[in-house]
C-alpha cells in the first residue's frame, strides 16, 4: 500500500465532514446489526418454541401419556412434514414418515439412529440421515409403549433466512439512506464553518508585513450567532481581525512617521553636509602656510563629509522607495551595465580578479537604470568589501522562464550562516563592533532589495565558505 492510500485511510487526515458521516454510518450499522441479530435469535427461538409445542401434541395424539393406549392414534402432522416411531421392548410397533401427502418408514439405520440420540420428554434437535434436522421428544404411552414423534426443522430455517434476507437488504438500503441523508444534513450544517474557513483563508492570503493593510474580510453576520457553535468561532475570527486591523493600522502610521522624518531629515542634513564639504576643500586650497595638523584635520573633516553624504543619500533613496515613488521605466541594457560596473569595481580594487559571464545577445529589462546600476554596483562592493585579495569575482547574467537573473559569485570565506537571514535588512553588518574602518554602511544590500522589488523582482542569497552568490531576478519586458 503506497503512502497516499495509507493517508486516504488515516481517520486522522479526514475533513470534519468525512469523520461525520463515517461515525453516523457506523453507529448505524452497530445499531443495526445488533437489532437484527436479536430479532433473528428471537423468531428463531419463538419457532422453535411453538414447533416443541406441536411436537408434545403430535406425542399426546399419537398415545403417549393419557393419549389412546396402543398408539393407533390418528398421525401426527395433519397432511404435513413429521415422523412417529413407537417401540415396545426394543420391537418398532409404528413407523411412519410423513412428507406432504406421501407417508413412508423410517430406515433401519434412521430408526438405530434416533435410539441412540438419547430422546427424551423435552424436545431436542436431532439430524435424521436422508431427511435432515427435526425437532424430536420422546414419551411412554399407557399401554408400555416408547413414542418418538418429531417435526422437521426445514420450516424454521425457511423463514428465519427469509427473515435474515430482509434483514441484510433493509440494512442496505438504509444504510445508503443514512450516508446520503447525513452527508447532505451534516455539510448544510457545516456550511457556515466552510464560510468562516474561507474567511480565514482569504485573509491569509493577504500580505500584512509592511504598507497601509485593509481587512475589509469578515464572517458574514449569519454565521456569528452566539448562540451556535459555529457563530462563536465566527464572532471570535471576527473579534480578532478588527483587533489585527486596529494593530496593523497603528504599525503603518508609526512605520509612515519614521519613514517621514527619515527623509525629512535626509532631507534637510544635504545641504549642511554639502557646505561643510565645500568648506573643507576651499580651506585646504589656502595658499597661506597651514599647519600640517590642521590640513590633516580638514581632510579627515572633508572624507566624513563625504561618507555622511552617502549615507544620507543611501537613506533618502531608502525612503523615498519605501513610500512608494515610482521609478523610471524605460528599457535598460542589463549587459552594457553590468560592463561598466565591473570595469569600475576593477578600477577600486585591482587586487580582485573580476570575470564577466554574459550571453552573446544583450539583456534588456524595463527599469530606472539608475537604481539598476546601483544595485550591480552595491553587489560587487558588497564582494569586494567582505572578501580579500585574490578573490574570483564573477558578474553573470542569463534569462530564463521570463525572468532575467543577474548573479554576483564569489569564492570568499561567505556570509556567516547566523547572518544570512537578516543580510537584507538595514543596517546589517557582518562585524559586531560596527566598524566603519572599510566605509561600509550596512544599506547596500538593503537598497539592493528594496529596489528589485519596487522593479517586481527579488534578491536571494546562497552562500556557504568557498561559494557565494547573490542572485537579482526581474522580469523580461513584455514582447
Amino acid at each position: 500500500m503506497s503512502t497516499a492510500q495509507r493517508s486516504r485511510l488515516d481517520p486522522a487526515g479526514w475533513s470534519l465532514t468525512t469523520k461525520l458521516v463515517a461515525a453516523v454510518v457506523g453507529l448505524f450499522l452497530v445499531i443495526t446489526a445488533a437489532t437484527s441479530a436479536f430479532t433473528v435469535i428471537a423468531l428463531q427461538n419463538h419457532l422453535v418454541n411453538q414447533i416443541d409445542q406441536d411436537v408434545t401434541s403430535s406425542l399426546f395424539r399419537a398415545g403417549g401419556p393419557r393419549g389412546p393406549g396402543g398408539g393407533g392414534g390418528p398421525i401426527p402432522g395433519g397432511g404435513g412434514e413429521s415422523l412417529l416411531l413407537v417401540l415396545r421392548d426394543g420391537d418398532v410397533v409404528r413407523n411412519q414418515v410423513e412428507h406432504g401427502r406421501e407417508i413412508g418408514e423410517l430406515s433401519a439405520a434412521q430408526i438405530a439412529a434416533l435410539q441412540d440420540a438419547g430422546i427424551g420428554s423435552t424436545p431436542t434437535t436431532v439430524e435424521v440421515e436422508g431427511l435432515g434436522e427435526y425437532r424430536v421428544a420422546s414419551a411412554l404411552g399407557n399401554a408400555g409403549n416408547t413414542v418418538i414423534s418429531g417435526l422437521p426443522m426445514s420450516g424454521i430455517s425457511r423463514i428465519v433466512d427469509a427473515t435474515i434476507g430482509l434483514v441484510v437488504g433493509t440494512a442496505i438500503a438504509g444504510l445508503a439512506l443514512v450516508a446520503l441523508g447525513g452527508q447532505w444534513i451534516i455539510r448544510r450544517n457545516l456550511a457556515p464553518l466552510s464560510r468562516v474557513a474561507h474567511t480565514a483563508t482569504q485573509v491569509s492570503q493577504l500580505k500584512l508585513d509592511s504598507g497601509a493593510v485593509a481587512l475589509a474580510q469578515r464572517v458574514p453576520a449569519a454565521d456569528t450567532d452566539a448562540r451556535t457553535e459555529v457563530g462563536q468561532v465566527g464572532l471570535a475570527l471576527n473579534n480578532m481581525l478588527d483587533n489585527v486591523e486596529g494593530a496593523l493600522r497603528a504599525r503603518h502610521e508609526s512605520e509612515t512617521q519614521v519613514r517621514q522624518f527619515v527623509a525629512d531629515a535626509s532631507h534637510e542634513l544635504r545641504t549642511p553636509l554639502a557646505s561643510i564639504r565645500g568648506y573643507a576643500e576651499l580651506s585646504r586650497r589656502e595658499r597661506e602656510p597651514v599647519p600640517a595638523s590642521v590640513t590633516h584635520a580638514l581632510t579627515r573633516v572633508e572624507s566624513e563629509a563625504v561618507r555622511m553624504q552617502g549615507l544620507v543619500e543611501d537613506l533618502l533613496l531608502l525612503a523615498r522607495l519605501d513610500a512608494g515613488r515610482p521609478l523610471d521605466r524605460e528599457p535598460v541594457d542589463l549587459s552594457l551595465l553590468a560592463m561598466d560596473a565591473v570595469s569600475d569595481a576593477h578600477a577600486a580594487a585591482p587586487g580582485h580578479h573580476w570575470e564577466l559571464d554574459l550571453p552573446d545577445e544583450p539583456v534588456e529589462v524595463t527599469g530606472d537604470q539608475a537604481r539598476l546600476h546601483q544595485v550591480v554596483a552595491n553587489l560587487l562592493a558588497n564582494a569586494r568589501t567582505h572578501t580579500p585579495e585574490g578573490t574570483r569575482i564573477v558578474t553573470s547574467l542569463r534569462q530564463e522562464d521570463g525572468w532575467v537573473r543577474l548573479a554576483v559569485r564569489d569564492d570568499g570565506p561567505g556570509v556567516p550562516e547566523e547572518l544570512q537571514e537578516n543580510v537584507f535588512e538595514r543596517f546589517t553588518r557582518g562585524d559586531e563592533a560596527r566598524n566603519r574602518a572599510n566605509g561600509s554602511t550596512g544599506l547596500g544590500l538593503s537598497i539592493v532589495d528594496a529596489v528589485a522589488k519596487s522593479h517586481r523582482g527579488s534578491v536571494d542569497l546562497d552562500s556557504r565558505p568557498g561559494r557565494t552568490t547573490f542572485t537579482v531576478s526581474l522580469p523580461t519586458p513584455p514582447a
